[in-house]
């Protein structure tokens, strides 16, 4: 177990506690590494031998290599940024029994929701703001223990080790203070953002957990921390994209926003945004649309999204067969109805892409009478039509605000993305590939 990498992980995972943070800080890593930032509402300029990066929304983020010489395709990666949450609304506070502050919020995603009970929480996102030219956007980050939800006592809930249904609009609200905190949220977020109320637009704020990481476990074999859904794909990819050579194909590195909500938004993985950047690398180096189209044919995505490993306390929820189990390396995702992209030709790409790499695979797929989650790659596809592998790294308690991995798992992944970026995928006929 490599613990550098994951403290590195830990570290990465504080530093981004909404989807708005999570771009802020690759972005920041990728700028220390020389990379260039671009603008969507500009003319792209791009060099061989360059790289860069683009955002949208400030929640989603593209980075790309451009080779040294021409490129046959392009190598993918696709994770998300966000997680499940609740979500401040507007007017937030609620003053209770003249003595409390609670916050009106709604749930984002979903999550379980007692896990947020009884634990330390507070507040992150982006505000806009008025300036003399227009408005402003400015990322928020109450860096202290700020908000709790509080759980029901036992002495008035005698059945809650029985199952207890939690309302999002009555159990889930965090309380924010006593009577003196009135009218006081919308102070308290200008102070973060350094400006005065009346100057606050607009907002989005998400309530996120602060319990800090660890690693545990007799030979610390587990690592727990909040949102490891999905920033331990997002962490280990990126590392793999950063330590990886090119070798012929054109490799881009992507998380996009708002996966736990379908990715319906301008900015999520149903949205134009990969196919938008293929294009443009496409057309600033001078290819044509035919030649795009070819270079598509050559390209190959993984979908980067955590799985389940097998419940230590209730193993009949896994398939009979397909059971993975936390250390045990890369999950190979499978889904008949196509909610997971791998079929037979992209497992045999990654199959081969982890051999080289010296990594172990794994496969997952639900129970044939429990309907499984969704992910990135099945509507990332919908816009740019290449072949795609999910995958991911087996964990358990997923949309917990706490959940639990395997700290071995993390540099699987960080070797075997490193290995897929170095490589050349050819396609020699339909369904037949040539991996260099």
């Amino acid at each position: 177990m490599n613990m550098e990498i994951n403290m590195e992980l830990l570290d990465f995972i504080e530093k981004c506690p909404s989807s708005f943070h999570t771009v802020l800080t690759i972005a920041g890593i990728l700028s220390e590494m020389g990379y260039i930032r671009l603008n969507e509402g500009e003319k792209w300029s791009l060099k061989e031998g360059e790289n860069y990066f683009v955002t949208r929304n400030n929640s989603s983020i593209i980075a790309f290599k451009v080779p040294a010489k021409s490129y046959k395709g392009f190598l993918i990666t696709a994770s998300h940024g966000d997680a499940p949450a609740f979500k401040v609304k507007p007017e937030p506070e609620l003053l209770t029994e003249g003595c409390y502050v609670k916050l009106n919020t709604e749930k984002y995603g979903g999550g379980i929701h007692s896990s947020w009970l009884d634990r330390p929480l507070s507040i992150a996102g982006r505000i806009t703001v008025k300036t003399d030219k227009g408005i402003e956007t400015r990322l928020i980050n109450i860096d202290k223990d700020l908000l709790l939800i509080p759980s029901l006592a036992i002495h008035m809930n005698r059945e809650v080790n029985k199952g207890v249904e939690l309302n999002a609009q009555i159990d889930m609200l965090p309380l924010f203070g006593d009577e003196t905190a009135k009218e006081g949220f919308l102070a308290t977020i200008a102070e973060t953002g350094k400006t005065q109320p009346d100057a606050i637009l607009g907002g989005d704020l998400l309530i996120y957990c602060r319990s800090k990481g660890t690693l545990w476990g007799k030979n610390r074999e587990y690592i727990s921390s909040p949102r490891l859904d999905d920033l331990q794909c997002a962490f280990g990819t990126l590392k793999g994209f950063l330590n990886s050579d090119t070798k012929g194909s054109l490799p881009v590195y992507c998380v996009l926003d708002n996966e736990e909500v379908g990715s319906g938004t301008k900015q999520g993985a149903k949205s134009t945004f990969l196919n938008d950047v293929l294009k443009r690398i496409s057309y600033a180096l001078e290819k044509t649309e035919e030649e795009y189209l070819c270079a598509l044919s050559s390209s190959f995505m993984i979908s980067a999204d955590n799985g389940h490993a097998v419940h230590p306390n209730h193993p009949e929820k896994a398939d009979p067969n397909c059971r993975p189990k936390m250390n045990g390396g890369i999950l190979l995702k499978y889904n008949a109805n196509q909610k997971y992209t791998t079929d037979a030709v992209s497992e045999a790409i990654v199959r081969q892409i982890c051999q080289k790499a010296g990594v172990p695979v794994q496969e997952y797929v639900n129970r044939s009478d429990v309907a499984g989650g969704s992910t990135l790659g099945n509507l990332a596809v919908e816009s740019v039509s290449i072949n795609c592998a999910d995958i991911g790294l087996a964990q358990l308690s997923m949309h917990s605000a706490y959940e639990t991995a395997g700290s071995y798992d993390t540099e699987y992944l960080i070797k075997m993305t490193t290995e897929f970026y170095s490589s050349s995928i050819t396609a020699l006929n339909d369904g037949d590939y040539e991996i260099k």
